[in-house]
């Protein structure tokens, strides 16, 4: 195995995170720990925002998460993902949670030891310079997986839109389809892209139903039941509203 596995977590590629990838990244091969690469460098924005909410600490959950995907690129906390259990983003909440469970009881037998901390891991502590505005770790957590989804379901769309000869016009009108932009700004992209008002919002309203088939995609692949698909979008939805 490498001697250093960690990936460069803001630049892992676009790749859909279905459960075929998580078992993919249960082998002990260049193919696995490449799969497991992609799979923690997708999902490392939502472990550093509950991280980031349960400690109130942005430098140390960035520390924080960074050696928990370490523990996860050493290739044995993966091995616990069964897709028959659900949720991928439920199972990697439990094993951040558990992961912090783990680092808190080695702190305390550090202090009784009598050793010093470099990172505090003490709930008091955290609590005691508390902010309103801030979610509570789990529905932080959701909040950054919802908007990481969207992310990836934006990405997938514009490389879509690129092999279609269409990224000019994907680019153009991104900030309409994340809702970032006015009506007046509207009007004046229709102009710019020579097509009328009327069918200017036509092609939105198409690349709003794509971008939405994107994240259906992207929220099946971390199912075990198709089923539960439109259940998980609601979450999604409701996350991006608090």
């Amino acid at each position: 195995m490498p001697t250093d596995p960690q990936p460069n977590f803001h630049a892992a590629p676009f790749l859909t995170t279905r459960w075929t990838r998580v078992c993919l990244a249960k082998a002990n091969s260049d193919e696995g720990r490449k799969a497991l690469g992609d799979l923690c460098g997708a999902y490392y924005e939502p472990v550093v925002a509950y991280l980031g909410s349960a400690f109130r600490d942005a430098e140390a959950a960035r520390e924080m998460s960074h050696a928990f995907f370490e523990e996860m690129l050493g290739g044995g906390a993966i091995r616990t993902a069964d897709e028959g259990k659900g949720r991928f983003r439920s199972y990697l909440l439990g094993a951040v949670k558990h992961f912090v469970s783990h680092r808190r009881e080695a702190a305390q037998r550090l202090k009784r030891g009598g050793g010093t901390l470099q990172v505090s891991l003490d709930e008091e502590e955290a609590a005691e310079v508390p902010d309103i505005r801030q979610l509570p770790p789990d529905l932080e957590f959701d909040r950054q997986w919802a908007m990481t989804v969207i992310a990836r379901s934006m990405e997938a769309l514009r490389s879509q839109c690129v092999a279609e000869g269409r990224g000019a016009f994907f680019d153009a009108v991104q900030n309409i389809l994340n809702g970032h932009a006015s009506h007046g700004e509207q009007t004046a992209l229709a102009s710019t892209c020579g097509m009328t008002f009327d069918a200017f919002r036509m092609a939105v309203s198409r690349l709003r139903k794509r971008l939405r088939d994107c994240v259906k995609a992207e929220v099946a692949g971390t199912l075990d039941d198709p089923a539960a698909v439109q259940d998980e979008m609601d979450a999604l939805f409701a996350a991006l509203g608090r």
